[in-house]
């Protein structure tokens, strides 16, 4: 069988994730996966930003499971945009786009 590459490659998880998700090593796409079956299973979406949890939209709110993962995120895109979510409080949101950031401040480089 081939190795797996690129996204499909497993990645080793920082412990909050890997508490989170029960895993030590996953592919970023189950990864990503994983957090949105969290998300919707718990209703932690919301149409406005920091509004309370509805179940649908495109912000995503920080219980205290996903704030230990969120807290972790302080990253700079290749376009030079920061996230920076390490003052995050719990109720607080973040746009579903800057999930890949989170993925990425979540695994061991």
């Amino acid at each position: 069988m081939a190795e797996a590459k690129g996204l499909k490659k497993p990645v080793t998880l920082k412990s909050e994730l890997a508490t989170m998700l029960g895993e030590k090593e996953l592919p970023r796409t189950e990864i990503t996966k994983k957090l949105w079956e969290y998300i919707k299973t718990n209703e932690l979406q919301t149409k406005t930003e920091n509004g309370k949890p509805e179940n649908a939209g495109k912000y995503i709110v920080a219980d205290t499971t996903l704030l230990a993962i969120f807290k972790n995120t302080k990253s700079t895109s290749k376009s030079g945009k920061l996230t920076d979510l390490t003052s995050m409080k719990e109720g607080d949101t973040i746009n579903m786009m800057q999930m890949a950031a989170v993925v990425g401040a979540n695994i061991e480089s």
